[in-house]
């Protein structure tokens, strides 16, 4: 088992992944974004949401505006109470308390983060019957008193996220195509992915056939807000979000290397026609897609189109197992991704 690779996705991985990025907390990562994205060779602006945007082409009436988009925020703990002992009380709307564990995290005031550690449920010397942990029997033990934790900026709000040291990345299995593990790199590897993507069209001076933004939105696991407020002021033809394709009960996909298209989740029936055109994408990409139906799971893309705000939808990604929690992919899924999206923005015309 080995924690590094010279592989550019791990590379971009380990340093996304040091930036924590709670949905309403993205400005840091924003400011790295644009620093990629500015190294590369594009111009790129910031909105008023936070959303990171790249232009490509301009707009012009014979063409569609596609928006390309990944996701920049993770889902978090939030504080919900200080107890008079410093403790703090949290809850979560997209984390379980077994997924995250006992472990150190940061949490983010105003001034540096600071490091407590949760403490889910009763002891293990206990009698307590077994029945699922809710994030009501948690806390956080931060040794601090409140007036030293309101000195921070840490009130009632305050997000949590696992600790730097508890994120990863690490490979592991076969040498010749490792899984790799980190802690929900939902979305960081959507990230990843259009920060590669931009590499190779500036390196090979591809002129897509539309009208193209690449955006990196924010408050994704918090209900689209990034992505609703960039496609109600750009009113894109279509709009593509790059996120994670987690393994569930009604998904069973697979760890082989092969990236996964939605084709349906719980806010839309994605467009067939577009989903059909990626497919046929990754084929000559010399890769396959694996269609999946979710149940419960919704996207940017997903809301986008539930709002009214853009007539043609799609998701693609990287197949995940664990999902929200210590996410395994197969390596070679960041390749294939790639390699399909290159060929849609080389040939699609809409």
């Amino acid at each position: 088992m080995k924690e590094a690779s010279e592989h550019p996705a791990v590379i971009l991985l380990s340093e996304l992944l040091s930036i924590p990025s709670p949905s309403g907390r993205e400005e840091q990562m924003g400011q790295l974004l644009v620093r990629k994205v500015k190294a590369i060779g594009f111009p790129c602006e910031t909105d008023q949401a936070g959303n990171v945007l790249v232009r490509i082409g301009c707009r012009e009436k014979e063409r569609p505006l596609v928006v390309i988009a990944a996701h920049m925020d993770e889902v978090a703990l939030i504080v919900t109470y200080i107890e008079p002992d410093g403790r703090l009380r949290v809850e979560s709307g997209g984390l379980l308390p077994h997924k995250v564990g006992e472990r150190p995290v940061d949490i983010l005031g105003d001034a540096n983060p600071v490091t407590g550690v949760l403490a889910v449920g009763l002891s293990g010397h206990s009698n307590s019957q077994n029945k699922p942990i809710t994030w009501n029997e948690c806390h956080i033990i931060t040794g601090l008193s409140p007036t030293e934790l309101d000195a921070a900026g840490i009130r009632p709000g305050a997000a949590v996220v696992p600790a730097r040291m508890m994120r990863g990345p690490v490979l592991f299995g076969s040498s010749s195509d490792p899984l790799v593990a980190a802690w929900t790199f939902d979305d960081r590897m959507g990230c990843v992915t259009l920060l590669r993507l931009l590499e190779v069209m500036h390196r090979e001076k591809i002129t897509p056939k539309i009208s193209l933004i690449v955006a990196f939105t924010v408050h994704e696991e918090r209900g689209g807000i990034g992505a609703k407020v960039l496609a109600h002021r750009e009113k894109p033809d279509v709009f593509i979000a790059v996120d994670g394709c987690p393994i569930t009960p009604e998904a069973p996909l697979f760890l082989d290397g092969r990236p996964g298209v939605w084709s349906k989740d719980a806010r839309a029936h994605y467009d067939q026609r577009l989903v059909r055109d990626l497919c046929r994408m990754a084929r000559e990409a010399r890769t396959e897609l694996q269609p999946a139906v979710y149940k419960g799971a919704v996207s940017d893309a997903s809301m986008v189109y539930d709002s009214g705000m853009a007539p043609r939808v799609a998701v693609v990604g990287h197949v995940r197992e664990n999902s929200h929690g210590f996410e395994v992919a197969r390596l070679s899924v960041f390749d294939n991704l790639l390699k399909t999206l290159l060929v849609f923005v080389r040939n699609w015309e809409g």
